[in-house]
């Protein structure tokens, strides 16, 4: 039986798993991502949800509540802690060296369930975790209207995105909890702090773009797309490559692609590789997109960062000449 309803869409997804291989074997990687898995499947029906289907290292969800779907993403992100920790069912102790990272993105909208699968433009819209960072969960401007105030207040906007296949933008919020991780709440925009009173900017430049960006330009999305806040026309950039925002005081760089970030600052040698995790940009060096800045042939985009204070005119104390 076909229906059309209203639902909260959520898609799950665990990172890192290659590295698991990697340094487990296929066997024991395989049984640590399974019941990785399982948890998070767990975790959906204790918040009244239902799992329609896994997805390898992930899962898709429906939720006909948007408050219950937010409680799940909390509750997955907090669960993370615990997987392939001593004690915990099995798992194999040796996972905590190669630790899963989790993405998480939820829509609401119209639905069509059909057959047991779910169809719709909410479906295609929470696939927006492919902008999503590690340990981040992503929601949409309609599933906030669904939310209460003080629901809402835990939300960070991070402007329109530009998703693969469809034309109109989509306003993302980023939810941010004070909760995750303990004294690592903030991984990847930096420790939770009152916000720096005076604005700062930063500078991009790549071929004969030179742009600053500060207030309310922010965040920046840097990719190939057109719709892209700066637009870096290379074939190994992504079409949503890479994110800036403004947080806590400090410019954080967030990689959203598939063949990664790269930093390196200025007067340090060392390359910082970025898959799907985030730094923090200070002072000034080059962000390479799809490749190390050291590899001539990469697109490589050199940032500053503004003070803007240090810009101002500054003026010399008055003195009483007849002293």
């Amino acid at each position: 039986m076909t229906e059309i309803v209203e639902r909260t869409v959520l898609f799950a997804d665990l990172r890192g798993s290659t590295a698991m291989y990697e340094t487990l074997g296929n066997s024991d990687a395989t049984a640590v991502v399974t019941q990785s898995v399982a948890l998070l499947a767990q975790i959906v029906s204790l918040h009244e949800g239902r799992v329609i289907k896994t997805l390898g290292d992930g899962l898709m969800a429906m939720f006909v509540s948007a408050t219950k779907a937010v409680s799940a993403a909390d509750e997955m992100h907090e669960s993370l802690e615990r997987i392939g920790a001593p004690g915990d069912g099995g798992l194999n102790p040796r996972a905590r060296l190669v630790p899963l990272r989790l993405q998480v993105a939820l829509a609401r909208g119209e639905v069509i369930e059909m057959s047991g699968d779910v169809f719709g433009d909410a479906v295609n819209v929470a696939r927006l975790i492919d902008h999503a960072g590690d340990n981040e969960t992503l929601v949409t401007s309609h599933l906030m209207e669904a939310l209460i105030e003080v629901e809402q207040a835990r939300f960070r906007s991070l402007d329109r995105m530009q998703l693969r296949g469809r034309v109109e933008p989509v306003h993302v919020y980023l939810l941010e909890s004070i909760r995750r991780f303990g004294d690592t709440a903030a991984t990847a925009f930096g420790d939770i702090a009152p916000a720096a009173p005076e604005p700062e900017g930063i500078r991009l430049i790549w071929l004969d773009q030179n742009r600053i960006y500060a207030g309310t330009s922010l965040p920046v999305i840097l990719g190939r797309s057109p719709q892209a806040t700066y637009i870096i026309d290379d074939t190994r950039v992504s079409r949503s490559h890479a994110r800036i925002v403004w947080h806590s005081g400090t410019f954080q760089l967030t990689d959203l692609s598939y063949n990664g970030t790269y930093v390196r600052f200025d007067h340090d040698p060392e390359v910082i590789s970025l898959r799907r995790g985030s730094c923090t940009l200070h002072g000034s060096g080059l962000i390479g997109l799809g490749g190390s800045p050291a590899d001539p042939a990469s697109a490589s985009v050199r940032f500053e960062i503004m003070k803007f204070a240090d810009t101002q005119p500054q003026y010399a104390p008055e003195f009483d000449l007849r002293s």
